[in-house]
């Protein structure tokens, strides 16, 4: 996240030279000046800036790529490959069935999915016809939390 005043009044400023909605390739274009607030946000060397990108790919595709598991009466969606916060300074993913087996591995996914869940009602808290979906997860959130306690307590 970033909060330099330059670079928020180009984005605006290109935002409304472009009638109200920016494209990424606008964006691109703009900061390609040297003098220009974006230029530093971006990798200038091309061979750098195509390692970086496949790697980007790699992440997209280790984010998407799932399996079906059977839950009642329907076949879900589960992804294969997981993100855990304390891999993500060396970017590394974890295969979820190994996370699931794992007490303490599974315990930072649910508290990772938590972040995950605060982090979307904080964006999305002014948007009223949620309330309900923060309902629910004001419900769902401490039972998790206590889940977790109960669990650790059993461990210990």
């Amino acid at each position: 996240m970033t909060t330099n005043p330059e670079i928020v009044n180009e984005l605006r400023r290109l935002a409304k030279a472009h009638g109200g909605i920016l494209h990424p390739k606008a964006i691109v274009e703009a900061a390609r000046a040297e003098d220009s607030p974006l230029h530093s946000a971006f990798e200038w060397d091309d061979t750098e800036a195509a390692e970086r990108y496949r790697e980007y790919q790699a992440r997209q595709l280790a984010r998407v790529v799932v399996t079906y598991q059977r839950l009642g009466d329907r076949d879900v969606p589960v992804r294969v490959l997981v993100n855990l916060t304390s891999d993500r300074d060396a970017g590394g993913y974890r295969l979820v069935s190994a996370v699931m087996a794992d007490d303490e591995q599974r315990r930072q996914l649910i508290a990772d999915a938590l972040a995950d869940m605060k982090r979307f009602r904080a964006k999305y808290a002014s948007i009223v016809e949620l309330a309900k979906v923060f309902e629910a997860l004001d419900q769902v959130g401490p039972l998790l939390v206590d889940q977790d306690h109960a669990e650790a307590g059993m461990a210990g």
